[in-house]
């Protein structure tokens, strides 16, 4: 009896051993990770929504999230949601907030936030607003190659080493002379257009893929802002689509996509 017991308790014992090298070898795996800049409405906020409720956990910034009121609920229903606070126009708080999330692993980084600026104070015939003309390429051009340098570690460090920033098809220099208006923000985005690929161009031998994507008009409270309202699309549809774009993206010459991932000309 006392010999089968003994055998009973080894037996146990090298089955105990073999599960915990089996969970030391084989550790869970990790949810994907998205960084969505302002988060807080239109597509930005749909982005959120929908990674969220796919499972991915989400870090959403927006530059005031106390009075983002639709991003803080859907924070309070979901625990793979951060909300965090930055302001795109301030170098330091993108370097805190990268700091913050040092070595931890980024699948998407995703550039949404845009400014779009009076339209009245950058046409022709109008009034040009040199202040509005520095904020508008700050926001739109200059920062997302900051949020780039900033989590660069951090995309490296993701299984799908992915920047995506979100441009404009009235940004394209090929289609420019069809109409006029919004000069300030349409030179922001062709800025941020020719930057982005020419970081593709530096962190391409690193196995990132950069993607610009157009949305087209989307009925944002932007589109609103510009004059264009009544004719886009629903943010909702338009974030499912370019979701889908995002998670085809496979090619390492950042080219610029629209909804169906067809190219929009430079």
């Amino acid at each position: 009896m006392r010999k089968m017991f003994a055998t009973l308790l080894a037996l146990a014992l090298a089955a105990l051993g073999s599960s915990a090298t089996s969970a030391a070898e084989d550790p869970p795996t990790r949810p994907p990770t998205v960084l969505v800049t302002g988060a807080n409405r239109g597509i930005g906020l749909e982005f959120t929504r929908q990674y969220v409720e796919s499972g991915w956990k989400v870090i959403a910034t927006a530059r005031d999230p106390t009075n983002a009121t639709e991003l803080q609920q859907l924070a309070f229903q979901h625990a793979n949601l951060v909300v965090e606070k930055l302001d795109l126009a301030d170098n330091a708080a993108i370097a805190t907030l990268a700091q913050k999330y040092r070595g931890q692993p980024i699948d998407v980084l995703l550039n949404n936030a845009g400014y779009l600026g009076e339209p009245d104070k950058q046409s022709l015939g109008k009034t040009f607003d040199y202040p509005m003309f520095e904020q508008i390429m700050r926001v739109n051009a200059y920062a997302p190659l900051v949020m780039s340098q900033a989590f660069l570690d951090n995309v490296l460090a993701g299984d799908q080493k992915k920047i995506i920033a979100l441009t404009s098809g009235i940004g394209s220099v090929t289609l420019a002379a069809r109409f006029g208006g919004l000069v300030f923000y349409r030179m922001s985005k062709a800025s941020l257009d020719l930057g982005m690929r020419a970081l593709q161009a530096d962190v391409r031998s690193r196995g990132i893929k950069v993607g610009l994507l157009v949305p087209g008009e989307v009925e944002t409270q932007m589109l609103r802002d510009s004059g264009y309202s009544g004719r886009g699309k629903p943010p909702d549809e338009a974030a499912r689509a370019l979701i889908r774009v995002i998670d085809g993206l496979n090619d390492q010459d950042a080219k610029l996509l629209s909804l169906d991932g067809t190219i929009v000309p430079f």
